[in-house]
């Protein structure tokens, strides 16, 4: 039993190579029992290996027995829920994402729990994927292109999921000159060992610039190793690139979001309208998607009526539009992304998002980057390099924008109206809420701009009372001036950054001395 606990500290049981579909076809012993030397010993184990590693990222486990029993966590709907409910231009409805709209969240509050435990979970698979395709590569199971292939987009993963705690868990990388303040442990070894355990168990916490090292080191070898390219559900040189200009975002490093930004991507361009990369049918075969979770109708292959996207936002409607963002003057009345129907859905008077549109099987890909943003991110970077290049800013925001415009001869953005740095990146920002707006999207942007020098963020912005949201409140075309619900929490209080949960802490000294303050 203590073994187990153990494992289970650092989210690495080895039977969480496989998923439940896998158990199926593996008759030869039973599932849990296969031996990590065994999943790599053909091109079909393999094979099944690295679909184990996918539906880690589709579905996750949560606090459920089943390998695939999850909820979403981290890429299959998760990472919108959380990233959507712990800012203001959503309003939660329901006692369902309470903890994390009100920020009453604690060490064992599963919401942030299990962002931790299946993200290094999706971790460990993939770090397993890596030395066992690196294996049978030299023993001549698979070549070296498919295995670098699978490398590439294991180490793809395990970037992006270690950046995806480090905005939950550790303040900004411009929160310390040199970075130099606690990030999140990043973890290289596929454990599968009582010895790999407790020698993972001895390891801290990386300092953020140290993980953003790691990161784009995973980032630019797989960028070189990967060879997939067509389906965008699975990671593919395009997705490399796009994740990059976000990654260099957060670091502030305006001259590499530009470089990523502008390499060739081929067959990925914006949509004609903004409501294209939602359609059901296509939303993985549109030009602007780049990388997006696939998820079908059965069974672990989605993450259910308790996380599945259009179960939460369309059928439940746990969650609708805040008054804040949909009253906003930015977002003009006739814009298209105000349209019913498509992009927006009217129940008693209140806004839902109706960008995800199956609420019965589930079916809808979870958006995890499209290229609406690596135009504007490198839009951001033209504004805020050394040098401003505010007519190429222009430019790539107004491409985003003048989409949804009902004229864009009159109302695209100007160079008059956006004349220096900080209007410009002020309309940018704006933009993003407005294009990303239940996409998850908002908390990753809150985080980074604490003590931005442009457009600063203090902590968690003020929003709309849990449960408060009335059909009154999203009449009115002014601003919304209140009633706001639930105070603004202050970059200086504990509240903004989640605790490591108490299931690691626990059992894992090392990072209970390095707790996150005031947990």
């Amino acid at each position: 039993m203590k073994k187990y606990i153990k494992l289970t500290t650092v989210m690495v049981l080895a039977f969480l190579m496989h998923s439940c579909s896998e158990e199926k076809l593996l008759d030869l012993e039973p599932i849990n029992n296969i031996s990590n030397d065994a999943s790599y010993s053909s091109p079909s184990l393999i094979a099944l290996s690295i679909n184990g590693m996918y539906n880690a990222a589709q579905i996750g486990q949560f606090n459920s027995t089943a390998p695939n029993g999850g909820r979403g966590y981290v890429w299959g709907a998760a990472f919108v829920q959380q990233g959507d409910n712990r800012g203001e231009d959503v309003v939660n409805l329901a006692a369902f994402y309470q903890f994390t709209y009100q920020a009453t969240y604690d060490p064992s509050t599963a919401n942030n729990v299990y962002y931790w435990v299946d993200g290094y979970r999706l971790i460990n698979r993939c770090n397993l994927v890596i030395e066992g395709v690196t294996k049978a590569v030299s023993n001549g199971v698979i070549t070296k292109a498919v295995g670098d292939d699978y490398i590439a987009q294991a180490k793809f993963l395990r970037a992006i999921t270690h950046f995806e705690l480090l905005t939950y868990f550790s303040r900004p990388y411009n929160f310390t000159a040199s970075a130099s303040h606690p990030g999140v442990v990043y973890r290289e070894v596929g454990i599968d060992t009582q010895t790999e355990v407790d020698s993972e168990l001895a390891k801290g916490r990386n300092t953020v610039a140290e993980c953003y090292t790691k990161v784009i080191a995973d980032l630019d070898d797989a960028e070189t190793k990967i060879t997939q390219t067509a389906n965008k559900s699975l990671v593919t040189k395009n997705a490399i690139i796009a994740f990059k200009t976000r990654v260099y975002l957060h670091q502030r490093n305006w001259a590499k979001v530009i470089t990523e930004g502008t390499k060739p991507m081929p067959g990925i361009a914006l949509t004609a309208s903004p409501e294209m990369p939602f359609v059901l049918a296509s939303n993985l075969s549109n030009s602007e998607s780049i990388f997006s979770i696939r998820h079908g109708a059965v069974t672990g292959q989605n993450p259910g009526v308790n996380a599945g996207l259009a179960s939460q936002y369309k059928t439940r409607r746990l969650v609708c539009i805040s008054p804040i963002i949909w009253r906003d003057a930015s977002w003009l009345q006739d814009d298209k992304r105000r349209t019913e129907g498509t992009l927006v859905e009217t129940v008693s008077g209140i806004k839902y998002t109706n960008k995800y549109k199956d609420g019965v099987t589930y079916t809808d890909a979870a958006p995890v980057i499209r290229y609406a943003e690596v135009v504007l991110n490198m839009a951001e970077a033209q504004a805020r390099k050394a040098s401003p290049d505010l007519a190429t800013a222009l430019t790539l925001l107004n491409s985003v924008r003048n989409r949804a415009l009902a004229n864009p001869a009159t109302q695209a953005y100007t160079l008059a109206t956006l004349s220096t740095p900080k209007l410009m990146v002020e309309a940018i920002l704006k933009e993003r809420r407005i294009e990303f707006l239940m996409e998850g999207r908002r908390w990753s942007d809150i985080q980074r701009l604490q003590n931005d020098d442009l457009a600063p963020i203090d902590g968690i912005p003020a929003k709309v009372g849990s449960g408060a949201a009335t059909a009154a409140m999203f009449v009115p075309t002014t601003p919304f001036t209140g009633p706001f619900g639930e105070a603004a929490i202050p970059s200086s209080n504990f509240r903004i950054l989640w605790p490591i949960p108490l299931l690691e802490t626990n059992n894992n000294p090392t990072l209970l001395a390095q707790q996150n303050p005031g947990w």
